[in-house]
């Protein structure tokens, strides 16, 4: 029944991404939080379940990727990965979170004249996105909350958003299965878990593919936006809340 439990969390969250882009794993890592897992068992479990539903969701929008923005994403990730992979448990995830949550929050706030800001040249929006889901995904887990806002491009279509997104995030995702079997924790640990959530989380990504083309595209901006102000704020919550106890 615990199974069955988070296979079906998993697969909302799957949905939930599948729709929106994002904002099904910061709640899915929460829940592996939880229920006890520490991070270096929860983060590579996490890893290896989003692998499979940003790979499903790339096999849903794979004509619509931006193969050059995910060149540039990959050439800093990867070495942000591995350099930061030694330290990671000496980091401080919480004070990880409280400054990721301020940059994100400080990054929706519109120009004087109401207008969103301008978003950064494409090779340098995702040289930094490279960069924060490599240094701080080993940390934190779910990424597509730090690096949402640099996808959403008012020259991109939502299906092109969607399916760059998917692919740099299965990328970054596996970076972190194989950073942290480097340093001697494997993803495949719990077969017992991670098969079940790994079936859950393909059903939610093709559920959420089908609900999502019931939405248009000023809505799916609104609706991408209001998730990062959230889990933002959830990622303010819990920062604060851990260094001040």
């Amino acid at each position: 029944m615990f199974t069955l439990a988070l296979a079906a969390a998993a697969f909302c969250t799957a949905a939930l991404s599948g729709v929106a882009g994002l904002g099904g794993g910061s709640i899915l890592i929460g829940l592996f939080y939880a229920i006890g897992l520490p991070p270096v068992q929860a983060v590579p479990l996490f890893a290896a379940v989003q692998l499979v539903s940003n790979v499903s969701r790339v096999a849903a929008y794979a004509r619509h990727v931006h193969w050059g923005a995910t060149g540039w994403f990959l050439l800093a990730s990867v070495p942000a990965t591995f350099v930061v992979a030694p330290w990671v448990e000496h980091l401080n995830a919480d004070a990880v979170k409280l400054l990721l949550a301020a940059l994100i929050l400080v990054s929706l706030i519109p120009d004087r004249d109401g207008r969103p800001r301008a978003a950064l040249p494409l090779r340098s929006s995702f040289v930094v996105a490279g960069l924060l889901n490599g240094a701080f995904g080993l940390v934190v887990g779910a990424t597509g909350l730090l690096v949402g806002r640099l996808y959403l491009r008012p020259e991109w279509r939502r299906e092109t958003t969607l399916g760059t997104m998917a692919l740099g995030q299965a990328l970054g995702h596996l970076l972190r299965v194989l950073a942290y079997g480097f340093i001697g924790f494997s993803a495949f640990a719990r077969p017992d878990i991670l098969l079940p959530l790994c079936v859950a989380v393909i059903a939610g990504t093709w559920t959420g593919r089908y609900l999502q083309r019931y939405l248009n595209e000023e809505r799916f901006a609104q609706l991408f936006k209001a998730l990062l102000v959230v889990l933002s704020f959830k990622l303010l919550w819990e920062g604060a809340s851990a260094l001040l106890a």
